[in-house]
Parts: structure tokens; sequence; C-alpha cells
């Protein structure tokens, strides 16, 4: 119908497309996004986390149950001041279209230099890798919980959030965690036993080597 009208197809892109985007600058972007809690006291907690790209490694900046701007920026001050601590600058900085996330934020991200990018309206494959941490998060962690209060909540998160950086391993990373690389050379298996470790009460396990 369009060849009919005298319409041409339309060209294709020059540029790269957001997948490859993505993965040229992961070494430069960090993500961040919120997600809520139900509390057994019968409030509901807004999250704020945050993931680099490059290595994977989740920060859980904080918890509240009223997300207002002034908690809201002195998150996105944490954060940037955790990154200085570490030796690392971000170039970009990608989140949704929260309310929450408010111009104030970003004006915190773009005085230190970082570039912020808001994903699309409803297109939460956009911000895909911190989409998917929320869901590991609930599947292995808050749907198996009961939180009982605001500290509870931050108490469990904590240690999910060593657990995710130091021990769970990661596809994207060959099977490493993001703060604890492969061991060089193959392991002969025969040579050492296996102990488990239970975390968040049992919610969660770590398995180890033990010589």
């Amino acid at each position: 119908m369009l060849e009919s009208a005298g319409i041409d197809p339309a060209p294709r892109r020059a540029g790269p497309g957001w997948a490859e985007l993505l993965r040229s600058q992961a070494q430069a972007l960090m993500a961040l996004d919120f997600f809520t809690a139900d509390l057994l006291n019968g409030a509901t907690a807004y999250v704020l986390a945050m993931i680099e790209h490059g290595t994977r490694r989740i920060r859980v900046l904080g918890a509240t149950e009223n997300p207002v701007q002034s908690w809201v920026v002195q998150q996105a001050r944490n954060v940037l001041m955790d990154l200085e601590d570490a030796g690392m600058s971000m170039k970009f900085a990608l989140h949704d279209r929260d309310a929450s996330f408010t111009t104030a934020f970003d004006a915190v991200f773009q005085a230190a230099g970082v570039r912020v990018v808001r994903s699309a309206v409803q297109a939460p494959r956009m911000n895909s890798i911190m989409e998917r941490w929320i869901g590991s998060c609930r599947r292995e962690l808050l749907d198996r919980t009961l939180i009982w209060n605001q500290r509870h909540l931050m108490t469990v998160l904590r240690e999910y959030e060593d657990f995710y950086n130091t021990h769970r391993p990661h596809r994207t990373l060959n099977q490493a965690a993001p703060l604890r690389p492969l061991p060089d050379g193959v392991t002969d298996l025969d040579h050492f036993r296996v102990r488990r470790r239970d975390r968040v009460g049992g919610v969660i396990h770590e398995y180890r080597l033990v010589a």
C-alpha cells in the first residue's frame, strides 16, 4: 500500500542500536531504579538501587516510605561519593521516568559531568539489566522472606547485596561474581570438599570449596 502511494521504505539506521550502545559504554554506565517492598507493619517501602553495567556490581542505596526530593537527592550524592572513594567515574546514568527522579536528582549527576539518560515511556527493556536484578532480588529474597519493618528490610537487602557482589555467579562474567574473579587455571575438584553456608536465615545458600 505504501509502495503504491509512492512512499519509499525507511532507510537503514546508520548508527548502532540500543543494545550495541549499552555494550560499548558498559564500563562508563550505571543504571538506577526504584522498586517496592511490602512490610508486615502495613507500610510500603521504596528501595533505590544502582548497578554498574560493566562489573554488574549492585549498590542498594537506601529505602524509605516517602521518597521525597531531599531524600532522593541525598542518595545521588552518596552514590557519587562511593564511586569516587572506589576510584571510579561514570559518564552515563540511566533511569526511567519515575516522578521520584526529579530535575534536582539529575542535576547532582550533571554537576559531576555525568550525562543522564531517561528510558522511553513503558520501555523496561531499555533498563533491562537493572530490571533483571530487581527480578532476581524478588525471586531469591523478598518473595521468600517476611519483612518486619524498614530496618529489617535494609538488613536483609545489605546481606543480599554482599551475596550478589561476592558470591553469586554471573553468566556475563563467565560465572565469576562482580567482586570475586575466577581463579587462574582449572581446579581439580577431586581434592576438595564443598561446604554450604546459609544466609538470610537459610533463604540463600552459598557453596565454597574447602581443602
